[in-house]
């Protein structure tokens, strides 16, 4: 494709004014004529929209399951859209269509998603990409201790336009982290890195002792640090720079609750969030201090609540998550991720979006447009729109 000279685009009285557009209209623009597609894709128009629109736009939740117990890979992946005018949501099931093989994702960080081949696979890849302008890179797993489907790679990349080099964005980093057991009986997580800038897998020095597990939202990444939630009311949290790991408890065990308690965790305003529902309701904190381990509660709504909004939604909402008193017994209302103040959350067998700024609840899919072969353990990750190129200039 011939790539439109910068001092060109620049001159340009029409490169001045679409760089102030957000990436959601001008993904559609692309399709406008030849002239704007070479536009909007050019490297320096990127930076300049970046310069000029700095908050990235979530564009939606990427849904995906595995089976608990078996080694195989679910193929399918759905992307439930945000902002949609109709009741439900936009459902994409073509979002990775662009990739050379079925993938499983891993994580995402300002546009950019990490994933990784199907398992069984005799020779799996990473591929790091970004789906609203379908560019890719492939990267060699780092095969010194071999497959583990239940790992994750956190995805950190920190381009500012106002800061960093032009050549900055294309560098990102992962962080694959693995529990390990020792000769005692002991667990612990190891963290290998890689960097876009040298181009290879080299394995950190720190070790994290754990017990828990990794659960849901994995790798979520807010100002250097790496964000994993366990299931042992813990998140694991790396720092990239530093390399160094510790554990930062959540607000509220699960212990307290008379039920078992869902959670998740997410960004929004560059701060953790954690979510909770239980039989008291939807409770959301923010992590007000690293150090300290200090979380502020910013979000409250019961469950009575929730019924009076939406009846046709939530009937006999508190009574049905009262039920849940194992571990056995799947969760009724199912927290799945958080993003800029927006839940996805599964009740019943409908996936909704709520708002917890504007208070509106949204219908997004029930678990029949998901088209999955289960609904026992979903990974699911937001995904915010950006032209953020990986391929060279």
């Amino acid at each position: 494709m011939k790539r439109v000279h910068s001092r060109f685009l620049n001159n340009d009285l029409m490169f001045d004014i679409l760089s102030f557009v957000p990436v959601r209209d001008l993904l559609g623009m692309k399709c406008v004529s030849k002239e704007w597609h070479r536009m909007i894709s050019n490297r320096s128009f990127v930076i300049a929209q970046l310069k000029k629109n700095k908050d990235v736009v979530l564009g939606g939740f990427i849904f995906q399951e595995k089976f608990m117990w078996c080694n195989e890979d679910i193929k399918t992946v759905t992307y439930i859209g945000v902002g949609e005018k109709k009741m439900r949501s936009k459902v994409d099931q073509m979002v990775f269509d662009f990739l050379p093989e079925d993938v499983v994702m891993l994580s995402s960080c300002k546009g950019l998603v990490c994933c990784r081949t199907c398992l069984p696979s005799k020779e799996p890849v990473i591929y790091v990409c970004n789906p609203s302008n379908k560019e890719w890179v492939k990267l060699q797993w780092p095969v010194s201790s071999g497959y583990d489907r239940n790992e994750s790679i956190g995805l950190a990349f920190d381009y500012d336009p106002l800061k960093n080099s032009d050549d900055a964005i294309n560098r990102f980093k992962l962080v694959r982290v693995q529990q390990v057991e020792n000769f005692e009986a002991e667990f612990y997580y190891t963290f290998e890195l890689y960097s876009s800038g040298c181009g290879a897998w080299r394995k950190s020095s720190e070790i994290c002792q754990c017990d828990s597990r990794l659960s849901k939202n994995k790798g979520v990444y807010i100002g250097g640090v790496l964000h994993w939630l366990t299931d042992g009311d813990q998140v694991l949290t790396f720092d990239v720079e530093k390399e160094l790991s510790w554990l930062i408890s959540v607000p509220v065990p699960a212990s307290e609750f008379r039920t078992f308690p869902e959670a998740c965790i997410g960004e929004s305003e560059g701060r953790l969030h954690y979510v909770l529902v239980s039989e008291e309701g939807l409770h959301v904190w923010y992590l007000e201090d690293y150090y300290e381990f200090k979380w502020t509660l910013s979000f409250v709504k019961s469950l009575e609540d929730f019924e009076v909004q939406c009846p046709q939604f939530c009937r006999n909402l508190k009574n049905r998550v009262l039920e849940r008193v194992s571990m056995d017994i799947g969760p009724w209302m199912n927290p799945l991720a958080f993003k800029d103040g927006v839940l996805l959350m599964k009740v019943s067998v409908y996936l909704y979006l709520y708002d917890i700024n504007s208070n509106k609840m949204t219908l997004a899919c029930s678990v029949q447009d998901l088209k999955s072969l289960s609904m026992c353990n979903p990974t699911v990750i937001p995904h915010s729109l950006s032209l953020l190129p990986l391929c060279p200039a």
